[in-house]
């Protein structure tokens, strides 16, 4: 196994440093037996990156940088492997085929561990040919991962996140018309977690000894119905909301009139119900009793500073 060279340093690359990435850099850092870990950012001298970039150093969290999006593999895998534990935190923004590029990279490198930007639903169980196209993507990370046996590899589940389904641009919760308006039925179910929750979770999962390796990890925050959120918006705005439910058919339907749109790929994604939900009795942080924000605690802290 690659993780027992002597000349590896026992070190952490954070690749991205967006809502994600940050949470995760924070949480690492702050440990008790924090590691030493370092952030890869896009070359900039943005404000936002000269700020960044000063809050890291301060915090002692080494800089690299690279653009993802036009670094070679070769280039990319130079990069990856001066390190021990490479952790993804660039998602489906970052374009297609870049899930694909940055795990050929970590592969190229043998680097001893790679946790894949997976932060999201179970995309085994929902399969290929779902209708959000960049999902089979990463069912293609999944493969290249399970092919080999030098690089050791961990997914990191958690379902949505709690904000997300708070979006007006996703149209789940709607303040502003005092609306929610149910994915699939009211009885579909759907897990999700705040950023800062899957910060400590990753950490702890990637600290963990004996360590946890080749597997697919399942967090949760919360794990409800949209009956039960319109009931959370309800008690958290003191206001009755009116209640739609969107079906997987009429969702589907809005997607072939707008086959590009990527929210209307996530509707249907989540309307479907399969592998966007899991019992939080079984996840990691449960067994682990360790806590995490539930949607109604998100909703208490956010909603009603709107009211």
């Amino acid at each position: 196994m690659t993780s027992g060279q002597p000349s590896q340093r026992e070190e952490i690359l954070v690749i991205g440093a967006g809502e994600l990435g940050g949470n995760v850099v924070a949480a690492l850092s702050q440990r008790a037996d924090a590691p030493a870990v370092t952030v890869l950012l896009r070359p900039s001298d943005s404000p936002r990156h000269v700020r960044l970039r000063d809050e890291f150093t301060a915090r002692g969290v080494g800089i690299a940088e690279a653009d993802v999006a036009t670094t070679t593999v070769a280039e990319l895998s130079a990069i990856l492997g001066q390190f021990h534990t490479v952790v993804s935190c660039i998602g489906f923004a970052a374009g297609p085929g870049t899930q694909r590029k940055i795990t050929e990279a970590a592969l190229a490198a043998q680097i001893p561990r790679y946790f894949p930007w997976q932060f999201g639903v179970d995309y085994d169980v929902i399969g290929r040919g779902s209708p959000h196209d960049l999902f089979d993507e990463q069912l293609d990370v999944r493969d290249m991962l399970r092919a080999q046996n030098t690089t050791e590899w961990v997914i990191v589940s958690t379902g949505m996140f709690t904000s997300f389904l708070f979006e007006s641009d996703f149209g789940v919760v709607d303040l502003a018309a005092n609306t929610v308006n149910a994915l699939g039925s009211w009885d579909t179910e759907v897990t999700v977690t705040t950023p800062e929750d899957i910060g400590v979770l990753t950490a702890e999962i990637i600290q963990t000894s004996p360590r946890i390796a080749n597997q697919v990890v399942y967090v949760a925050g919360d794990t409800i119905t949209y009956r039960e959120l319109a009931d959370i918006v309800e008690r958290t705005t003191g206001a009755q909301v009116i209640r739609n439910e969107w079906t997987v058919a009429q969702l589907l339907h809005d997607l072939d009139r707008n086959p590009g749109d990527g929210l209307r790929k996530y509707r249907a994604v989540f309307a479907q119900g399969k592998g966007v939900a899991w019992p939080k009795t079984g996840t990691f942080n449960a067994i682990r009793g360790i806590p995490t924000t539930t949607t109604e605690q998100w909703a208490r802290k956010h909603l009603s500073a709107r009211h």
